[in-house]
């Protein structure tokens, strides 16, 4: 009996700990699709939803609260299937979402697009609310519209989700399902990695090939991160990080934020909040605690940890560190001060580009080309086809032929 009031009492005592520890220091989560439940579920229509109530997603209001969640990146994510028809118009919709969310319960949310803005909202009690774009697709291949998505606010963009885009290989090519098509990045995946530094919008490799990994990590300045992907030698998905890029990471001074899916957990329909544990210990053990985060991908999965039922349970996963003999530091640095650490290091890196001018050099057309897309601002000689550039006027047409007239007489 003794022994079993003893082991109570070091998990209430873990539990306490980690509550102190989560009240000096914000969890910051990389990744919750809980505006994809709200489209799903209501359309996005928010007058149809109390967030205080709402009991079919794995987070609500209260859920929030109880799981001590200091920050939050809400995924504006819209399917694949979207990409080369409505993908920006739907991304566009998710990122309104959020924002009026965070309207509509201004006294829990505040909308936050800095690391500064995150502590300030620790400080109120609120939860930072900030947007990550899940998937490359929702550009449509445009540096113009990743700008304005920054401008609206996100402050990251996976570059793809589980579809390859114009410019860069998804990870089912790494599983053999998928061929490759650019090689990792295409020369336009590499200007946007570049435009993305310059704007200080964090770079997520959670959906990529390795190759693309690689690509990345040779030519960013800025640190980079994987939203929501686990270790690669403890659960072997392709979605999951390999050692080696762990290595790479830890000299990025990027962070992996680890997912709760149970198929990256333990590959398998079923795992426990221990087995998600087993990857934080990894991850720790070859790469060091600067560079572990919290990504659960909640209202994003279909199978969760038994224990990590929802947002709610995080912090017995925090307690569960503590007792397999994680520091004070080791913890706080998982829970947020290392994706505080990237972002505020993202955007000193953009402020020293501050004088350099945008990248305006569009994608080239015949890699976008489809009969859902136009060809305005391009020069496409089939005039006959729908989308492509009207051809010269007639008078222009005699304006020319007359201009090449005149240079011919005078040579």
């Amino acid at each position: 009996m003794s022994c079993v009031l003893t082991q109570v009492s070091a998990q209430e005592t873990n539990m306490e700990r980690a509550l102190r520890l989560m009240s000096e220091t914000p969890l910051i989560d990389g990744h919750n699709d809980l505006p994809w439940q709200l489209r799903k579920q209501f359309n996005n229509q928010l007058s149809q939803v109390d967030l205080t109530k709402l009991n079919s997603t794995h987070t609500n209001i209260p859920k929030i609260k109880k799981g001590r969640l200091g920050a939050q990146f809400w995924s504006a994510y819209v399917p694949c299937d979207t990409q080369y028809k409505d993908a920006v118009r739907q991304t566009l919709e998710q990122i309104d979402v959020v924002h009026r969310m965070c309207k509509k319960y201004p006294e829990y949310f505040m909308f936050a697009t800095s690391s500064q803005d995150i502590l300030d909202a620790f400080r109120q009690n609120k939860t930072a609310s900030l947007i990550g774009v899940e998937g490359g697709h929702s550009l449509d291949s445009s540096l113009g519209t990743l700008r304005t998505m920054y401008q609206l606010g996100v402050r990251y963009l996976t570059l793809t989700h589980s579809c390859n885009t114009p410019w860069a290989d998804n990870w089912r090519v790494d599983t053999g399902t998928e061929p490759s098509e650019h090689d990792g990045l295409s020369p336009f995946g590499k200007q946007l990695i570049k435009e993305m530094n310059r704007l200080g919008m964090l770079i997520d490799l959670a959906h990529v090939t390795v190759k693309v990994m690689n690509q990345v990590l040779d030519m960013t300045t800025a640190p980079v991160i994987f939203s929501h992907s686990s270790a690669y030698a403890i659960c072997q998905h392709k979605r999951n990080v390999p050692d080696d890029i762990l290595k790479r990471v830890v000299k990025n001074q990027g962070i992996v934020m680890v997912n709760f899916y149970n198929d990256y957990v333990t590959c398998s329909k079923t795992a426990n909040i221990s087995d998600v544990a087993d990857h934080f210990d990894h991850i720790k053990k070859v790469a060091g605690a600067s560079i572990i985060g919290f990504g659960g991908d909640y209202d994003g999965v279909t199978r969760v940890p038994e224990g990590l039922e929802d947002v709610s349970k995080i912090p017995a996963l925090v307690a569960e560190l503590l007792r397999r003999g994680w520091t004070d530091e080791d913890v706080k640095a998982a829970l947020g001060n290392n994706l505080l650490r990237v972002l505020e290091q993202t955007e000193r890196i953009r402020d020293s580009l501050n004088g350099t001018d945008p990248d305006d050099v569009p994608i080239p057309y015949d890699e976008v080309k489809n009969s859902c897309r136009t060809s305005y601002g391009y020069t496409v000689p089939d005039v006959n086809k729908a989308g492509a550039v009207p051809s010269l006027s007639p008078l222009a047409l005699l304006l020319t032929l007359a201009l090449r007239s005149l240079i011919t007489s005078t040579d």
